[in-house]
């Protein structure tokens, strides 16, 4: 008698459905993982382009514009760079106010439930356009 060497069909299928149903269950928790980590990301480097922003007040007493007279932008930090491929970082300044946003590009579009975030110079933050405490509380 002839000793038998490798897998049966039926125990190669059996494999496959396991891995199939871990790969069901894993797949959309880490996909969920990765939206919240660069959605932390992401407003980690508001608050740092905010503090950006504050420097440059406290220098010039405006947040506008520079003692030159040059338009204030945002520093290519690197935290900027992480992002490029996920979010979209903004910046709306006048002589007294300043409002930072990040937009979620790419796949991190996916990111319904915060969306777009936000923060101005009196440290107010929203999420997907909504200031509630909560929905805020969540994102940031």
């Amino acid at each position: 008698m002839r000793q038998q060497r490798g897998f049966s069909l039926m125990e190669l299928m059996v494999a496959v459905t396991i891995i199939g149903i871990i790969v069901a269950v894993a797949l959309p928790s880490y996909n969920s993982h990765m939206l919240n980590t660069r959605r932390t990301t992401a407003t980690s480097c508001v608050v740092e382009m905010a503090q950006f922003m504050e420097r440059v007040y406290t220098t010039n007493m405006d947040y506008s514009e520079d003692n030159a007279g040059v338009a204030t932008e945002l520093p290519a930090s690197s935290c900027r760079n992480d992002l490029e491929s996920f979010y979209t970082l903004s910046l709306v300044a006048t002589a007294q106010t300043f409002t930072l946003t990040a937009t979620p590009i790419n796949a991190q579009a996916k990111d319904t439930s915060c969306g777009i975030l936000t923060l101005n110079q009196a440290g107010a933050r929203t999420a997907a356009g909504s200031g509630t405490a909560e929905k805020v509380r969540e994102c940031w």
